[in-house]
Formats: C-alpha cells, sequence, structure tokens
C-alpha cells in the first residue's frame, strides 16, 4: 500500500519555530525586532503603550527593549495569559469603548505607541482592508493625544483604500514617516508598518 505522506503546516514556518525556542507566543516579536533594529523607536528607559497587545509577544520584546527603568502598558480583546515581566501591565478592554481602568490608562502619556492590532478578516480584501484602517486612524488618534514630543509610533495597516492617505496623516504629525515590511511577514500577507519617528509639537 502506498503511504502518503502528511502535508508540513505551512504556518509552521522558520518564525514560528524560533519564536518557540526564544519563548515568545508568536512569530510577530521578529516583525517588531526588525523594526526596531532598523529605526530604534523604543528607547532605554521609554514608556511603551501597545495596541492590540494579545498574546503578548510585543509586551515583551518593548519590556527588554526599554529595560528595567522602562514602563509598558498593553491592552487588547482579549487576555494576555503569558508571564510578564515586572514593568508590564496588560488590560483588557476596547480602545473605542474604554472602560474607566483603560481610559485611565490611556490619559497618560508615552514615548512609544505600538500597534499590531487587526481585525477579523472576512477573507474579503476591501472589507479588510477598510477594517483594519478604521484601527489604525484610531491608533494614530491616540498616538496624536498621548505621545510626548519626540515620540514614535508604529502601526500594522492592510494595505488597500486609505493606505495613502493615512501615510499622509502620519507624516503631518511626525518629522520622519517611513513603510516597512518585515522579512518575517508572510509573503502572501497585506500587512505593511508605517513608521513614524518623532512626533511633532506643532502638526503640520
Amino acid at each position: 500500500m502506498k503511504r502518503f505522506k502528511s502535508r508540513p503546516n505551512r504556518w509552521q514556518d522558520h518564525w514560528s519555530r524560533q519564536a518557540k525556542k526564544d519563548k515568545y507566543p508568536a512569530r510577530s516579536v521578529y516583525k517588531l525586532e526588525e523594526i526596531q533594529r532598523k529605526y530604534r523607536v523604543i528607547r532605554k528607559g521609554a514608556t511603551v503603550l501597545d495596541l492590540g497587545c494579545a498574546p503578548g509577544s510585543w509586551l515583551l520584546f518593548a519590556a527588554r527593549a526599554a529595560g528595567k527603568s522602562g514602563k509598558i502598558l498593553g491592552i487588547d480583546l482579549q487576555e494576555v495569559k503569558v508571564e510578564l515581566l515586572a514593568n508590564v501591565t496588560a488590560l483588557v478592554g476596547d480602545i473605542f469603548e474604554p472602560g474607566r481602568q483603560v481610559a485611565e490608562l490611556l490619559a497618560g502619556t508615552f514615548d512609544t505607541v505600538i500597534s499590531d492590532m487587526a481585525p477579523a478578516t472576512t477573507g474579503n480584501k476591501t472589507v479588510d482592508a477598510a477594517r483594519s484602517l478604521e484601527l489604525c486612524r484610531r491608533a494614530l488618534e491616540i498616538a496624536r493625544r498621548r505621545l510626548r514630543p519626540g515620540g514614535n509610533f508604529v502601526c500594522k495597516i492592510f494595505q488597500g483604500a486609505g493606505f495613502k492617505d493615512f501615510t499622509i496623516e502620519v507624516k503631518r504629525s511626525f518629522e520622519k514617516q517611513h513603510n516597512f515590511k518585515p522579512r518575517s511577514s508572510r509573503k502572501a500577507s497585506k500587512e505593511i508598518f508605517v513608521i513614524g519617528l518623532g512626533r511633532r509639537r506643532q502638526e503640520n
């Protein structure tokens, strides 16, 4: 009888295996690692706000990048279940309808705002891109209000209608703006990261 080999799981690629080895809950950590290596968005001692922080990989990386004197705050609709470092706080909440605890957290000021938020995908690229854009605009709104002058912004977005306009919005608020596709992003993915460096004191 002919034996059939099971197909390898295409999601279990190099980055997924590396994340498991490095004890991160998701491969997405390497996207932030690449961004940090290239743009230095998180400084030692920084206060960082992580939007869409579950399952916790970005929280862990940000905490290590900021060091013991840094402070990392995260918000997500889902609970973060991994063990976090002492300088990390993660809350369950909705950035569109924050409860009292999340609202108090968002009332603080930050050196860096990072967002890996993504909508529940439908398979319709137009719909998914529109929902992603909505999340990104909310993330930028928070960054504009809460970032200290000179602060940095990182936001994942699905490319589609409105993408160019969003990058223009970021340019108005930051001294420098970059679009970056990490090597660790899946080739078929429409995601790209919009980066704002140096929050302006006054927007153009």
